[in-house]
């Protein structure tokens, strides 16, 4: 699941810069964790339901 994805990368990369690792290996890990972020929350958005009219509302 996302989550657990987004929760692991979130890990990695704590402990990526707590150990002092290379830098490129720290923005690779980041750049992925934002593109999961960034899916997660358009799977989000996009889910949204209008309780009044059961149509899927998309939030800017």
């Amino acid at each position: 699941m996302i989550n657990d994805e987004i929760c692991r990368l979130r890990n990695e990369l704590n402990n990526s810069i707590v150990n002092g690792e290379d830098y490129d290996k720290i923005y690779k890990i980041s750049i992925e964790l934002d593109e999961l972020i960034t899916e997660y929350y358009l799977k989000e958005k996009n889910m949204k339901k209008d309780d009044n009219n059961g149509k899927i509302t998309i939030l800017a």
